[in-house]
């Protein structure tokens, strides 16, 4: 469609938002049109995400105004918002975990008999019927602290569109999807954009953007730096836009030769809650400066595998070897000691204490470091800290900040920057770069290569395939809780790699070992 034909529904003029220490937005213009997807990008910090809260009734504007069919609107928050037709799936997660799936749907909102009591059996049709719509299989009694990050994604997703809301605004919703579930999400979208809605749509996946996109906004320091219909754009256009430089840079540098093993696991196996095996035999071995990656899809097992490693699972089976000596602490501290660092796939529940400064979260795990006798040697831990920020370019105005003002992709940076502070032997990561915008992307995998040359083992986990292809030294697939190919850096293809994470789940599926005779040349 022409511009003219999408209508706007939503416009800010002059939106300027100030915090302590720092301006995200200044001066800001951007019209939301219905019936189409306006893709937000910029890099984190960029101010995508204040915009959005915004709109949302989280924020309000410092200066500026917000109008909605030509009229000025003021949220004084998100029920307000809502009120208005306004829905947002944040980027990180707003769930119960000890409520089951329907209550999450429903919360604030229940569905009542006669206005006295809670209709429990109406939420589960419904929810039954909005999962159908998402094509997951998700039960609507499952406690959401049961589901794995994606299928919670999957459940936030579904809360807003419960809501029916005219305008829905989607941060990263597929962050932690797996390919088939972003398919899902698009053919959702387009539906919603048949009945008119309309969507904001934020990602740091750019290819992803130009394919779902009607209108793109580009934000830089809290500026427009570009807004236009999406025809004609290209990657190159939204990075230079972005960051000034047309400029994919996955991190590859001068090849450097590998020392001897590092680290090895044996047969490693895990029970899944109600049967079956969510890990199944696993072993792999790792030696000093490689980079090795994990790919397949949600549910493969690989995030149960890593937290096999750091020992999250005292009734998981198999063997671990850290140098050639067996690796026998149970507990996660003991294993940090001998040198294994796990950067988890969920920083918001698993990585960081939000109401802690930024310096406090980055020395949790090696504090024993800046102690002295009876009492810390503060001096040294900040100067660590601000080595850290400075290596991994982490956007800070003070260190003292709480870790919970940062932009998502600085607070994953400075659960990264934690684990290095424990100088690990092996770096455990699972989606390293969920969240995390081109630049820091290069950043951050600069470092991972740079860490690597010095001689650490590296072990991540990843369901983008450009990303697993451009940072691997060797790639290792899953599916259904068992490695399904092995495949060295020079070998590797996108075909390989997604016909090897199909394994399992099709009836007649190949043996993986036949898979990897096939696709060797």
């Amino acid at each position: 469609m022409e511009p003219g034909q999408h209508p706007v529904g939503l416009q800010i003029r002059g939106g300027t938002k100030v915090y302590p220490g720092t301006v995200a937005l200044k001066a800001a213009d951007f019209d939301l049109r219905m019936g189409a997807v306006n893709v937000l990008v910029g890099e984190n910090g960029a101010g995508k995400s204040t915009m959005m809260k915004v709109i949302a009734g989280v924020e309000r504007l410092t200066e500026g105004r917000i109008l909605m069919e030509g009229e000025e609107v003021s949220f004084h928050g998100t029920e307000d918002a809502a009120r208005h037709g306004i829905g947002i799936v944040f980027q990180e997660l707003n769930l119960f975990p000890n409520m089951t799936v329907a209550e999450n749907i429903f919360i604030t909102r229940e569905r009542t008999r006669l206005g006295i009591d809670i209709d429990k059996a109406a939420q589960r049709e419904a929810t039954r019927a909005l999962m159908a719509r998402l094509e997951h299989d998700i039960d609507p009694d499952t406690p959401v602290g049961e589901l794995r990050v994606g299928q919670q994604q999957i459940v936030e997703i579904a809360k807003s569109l419960s809501q029916d809301a005219k305008i829905l605004i989607l941060d990263e919703p597929t962050s932690a999807l797996s390919a088939s579930e972003v398919e899902i999400l698009f053919r959702v979208i387009a539906d919603l954009k048949r009945n008119g809605v309309g969507i904001v749509y934020i990602s740091h996946r750019l290819e992803e953007l130009i394919r779902i996109g009607d209108y793109i906004t580009v934000l830089r320091d809290g500026v427009v730096t570009g807004s236009r219909p999406m025809a004609g754009v290209d990657v190159g256009w939204i990075v230079r836009n972005m960051i000034g430089e047309a400029s994919k840079d996955f991190a590859k540098t001068e090849e450097h030769a590998f020392g001897p093993e590092l680290f090895r696991a044996e047969g490693v196996s895990l029970a899944r809650p109600g049967g079956g095996l969510a890990v199944n035999d696993v072993s792999l071995s790792l030696r000093a400066g490689e980079i090795l990656g994990i790919y397949g899809l949600m549910g493969a097992g690989r995030s149960e595998f890593l937290e096999c490693v750091i020992g999250r699972h005292s009734h998981a089976t198999g063997r671990f070897f850290v140098e050639g000596r067996p690796l026998t602490e149970r507990s996660v501290a003991g294993r940090i000691e001998r040198g294994i660092a796990l950067i988890p796939e969920d920083r918001k529940q698993d990585g960081l204490v939000e109401i802690l400064s930024i310096r406090e979260n980055m020395t949790l795990s090696s504090l024993w470091d800046f102690t002295r006798v009876f009492h810390m040697n503060l001096r040294a831990e900040k100067g660590a800290v601000g080595d850290f920020v400075r290596r991994l370019a982490i956007k800070i105005a003070s260190d003292e900040h709480p870790v919970g003002s940062l932009s998502g992709g600085n607070q994953q940076k400075v659960v990264i920057g934690k684990a290095l502070m424990t100088r690990p032997k092996v770096l455990l990561m699972d989606e390293p770069s969920r969240g995390i915008d081109i630049g820091a992307k290069a950043e951050v995998f600069r470092t991972m290569r740079k860490l690597a040359a010095e001689g650490l083992g590296i072990l991540f986990v990843t369901s983008d395939l450009d990303e697993v292809m451009s940072l691997s030294d060797r790639i290792i697939v899953m599916s259904d809780g068992r490695i399904t190919g092995e495949f060295p850096r020079e070998e590797a293809t996108e075909t390989r790699l997604v016909a090897a994470s199909a394994v399992g789940h099709a009836p007649d599926a190949p043996h993986p070992e036949t898979l990897q005779a096939e696709a060797r040349p």
